[in-house]
């Protein structure tokens, strides 16, 4: 940067408890030493950020609930950079960003390992009937316990809705069970699925051969709703789904009647259509699906991991350098990044 003012740095309040301490280790203190960088905790608790409060940043680190939306970068010509602490970056407008030359970037790296574990998880508890198990021994059922016969993964078929970052980590850390793994992805080649022990194949495949279906993919316009009524209806009685990407990927209410009916035979579910579920959500009363509260992922790796990967993207700007993980590099085209190179100390 040039001058002598600070590069000035908002974090939204979900990355701090009410006494101003950090919620989790996020790796703040890499920005505390930083002396050519100032920050402080944007002031809103609105879940939408308010355009002025965000006034007189250069950079703001975004961590859910913080939507960024036109409205929130209407008439701002000093924010550059928008660092969403995650993957997803479903709450926030792009091509708003994209037209005011404002870059954002996410965490894939730091999310990764977290989330394919979640999604491993998944198939163990659902496979070994945990849930069912952990409730009969509550409460003292252990005559009942013949009637849930657990599920062996060897040979049975996984599937994959999505095979970019979080879906290939899901293909390498399931091998040991010895399944078939095989995936959709409209932008993957059969050479990189094939890397990571996968074979290409069609999403109706994937739904009907699968014994456990993964949603890894990323909600996007073409992905709302992708797992319709019809699609659920093409997986086997005995076939489970995953969900650990976002809720709106699924028809939420067609895929709860379908575990209603058992046309399918159970379900793990991290993400919803809306968050939080409400109380009465009918979900809520099902034996045969798994909640958790869009948290399944949370560990302390992956919150420092996260963080650090933000705070470095706010540090390359600074630094006049451009940062890892941008999102969508149609922001670059605006003049503000002329002449801004990966590598480059010349802001």
């Amino acid at each position: 940067m040039s001058g002598t003012e600070p590069f000035r740095v908002g974090l939204t309040r979900s990355l701090f408890h009410a006494d101003g301490t950090p919620a989790f280790d996020f790796g703040l203190e890499v920005l505390e030493a930083r002396s050519d960088i100032a920050w402080e905790v944007i002031p809103t608790d609105e879940t939408e950020l308010p355009a002025a409060a965000l006034a007189g940043y250069d950079a703001i680190i975004v961590e859910l609930p913080g939507d960024v939306t036109a409205r929130s970068v209407e008439g701002n010509d000093r924010l550059r950079l928008v660092a969403r602490v995650g993957v997803g970056y479903d709450s926030v407008d792009v091509p708003a960003l994209d037209a005011r030359g404002i870059l954002l970037t996410n965490t894939p790296d730091g999310v990764r390992r977290s989330m394919a574990t979640a999604a491993v998880t998944f198939v163990l508890m659902l496979s070994q009937h945990v849930t069912q198990r952990d409730r009969l021994s509550h409460e003292g059922r252990w005559a009942d316990r013949g009637g849930y016969v657990g599920i062996g993964l060897t040979g049975r078929v996984l599937g994959l809705v999505g095979l970019g970052n979080i879906g290939r980590e899901v293909a390498r850390l399931i091998a040991p069970w010895d399944m078939e793994v095989i995936a959709s992805d409209p932008y993957v080649t059969p050479e990189q699925a094939a890397s990571v022990g996968c074979t290409l194949t069609s999403l109706d495949e994937v739904l009907s051969r699968s014994d456990f279906v993964v949603i890894t993919c990323a909600l996007v316009p073409e992905t709302y709703r992708l797992i319709s009524a019809e699609r659920i209806g093409r997986m086997k009685e005995s076939a489970f789904l995953i969900n650990i990407a976002r809720g709106p990927i699924v028809d939420q209410a067609a895929l709860t009647q379908a575990l209603i009916d058992r046309r399918i035979a159970g379900a793990g579910l991290d993400v919803f259509e809306d968050e939080p579920m409400a109380p009465d959500d009918p979900l809520m009363g099902l034996d045969n699906v798994v909640l958790t509260a869009h948290s399944i992922g949370w560990t302390d790796q992956c919150f420092r991991d996260c963080g650090l990967s933000a705070i470095e993207s706010v540090i390359s700007v600074a630094e006049g350098r451009l940062p890892a993980t941008i999102v969508d590099r149609a922001a670059l085209a605006h003049p503000r990044w002329a002449g801004w190179k990966e590598g480059s100390t010349d802001g």
